[in-house]
């Protein structure tokens, strides 16, 4: 159930976040559900054009126009090291708005999913904290596990997840940088 996330060198180990029992976006990706915080939803759109942007890592697979702002755009699939998969319909962008950008200001972050299955609502009963996988995976994008009946849904920060691709993308332009 949990991605499998390989630890970024580049950053210094995070604490895990805890979930907060809110209204969730159920996404799936790699036959798995996850949960994104709905608030954080900007609007769910199909896949349009990406123009790719040179020197990005795999996961980046580049920005789209929507409507006049260039949004940058993650596959999550395979920042999360899933096996790829054809696209079809159900694939979708999901775009967030993001915080954390320093004075209150705020961004657009898109997502490519496999799909989008519901809003569910979770309550602090059904949240359980990320567990301790021993160090063998990352789970700093993790913020915990909702129960939902006989189904487990892994719940993901994408502040984090645009925060390290900040830093991963800082790094790989400098590596690149003449000296």
């Amino acid at each position: 159930m949990t991605p499998s996330m390989t630890s970024d060198p580049n950053l210094p180990h995070l604490q895990p976040l805890a979930a907060k029992p809110v209204k969730y976006l159920v996404i799936t990706l790699g036959g798995e559900s996850y949960g994104i915080p709905v608030l954080a939803v900007r609007e769910i759109i199909r896949l349009c054009p990406i123009t790719p942007v040179a020197n990005m890592p795999p996961h980046v697979r580049g920005v789209i126009n929507l409507r006049g702002k260039i949004i940058p755009l993650v596959d999550l699939r395979t920042r999360f090291h899933l096996p790829t998969a054809d696209e079809d319909d159900r694939n979708c962008i999901v775009v967030a708005q993001l915080g954390g950008c320093g004075a209150g200001a705020s961004r657009l972050y898109g997502v490519v999913v496999d799909g989008v299955e519901e809003v569910a609502s979770f309550a602090p009963s059904d949240i359980e904290p990320t567990p301790d996988f021993g160090g063998a995976i990352d789970v700093r994008f993790i913020t915990g596990m909702a129960k939902s009946g006989s189904l487990v849904r892994t719940l993901i920060d994408l502040d984090r997840i645009a925060a390290a691709d900040i830093v991963t993308s800082a790094a790989a332009l400098l590596s690149t940088s003449p000296s």
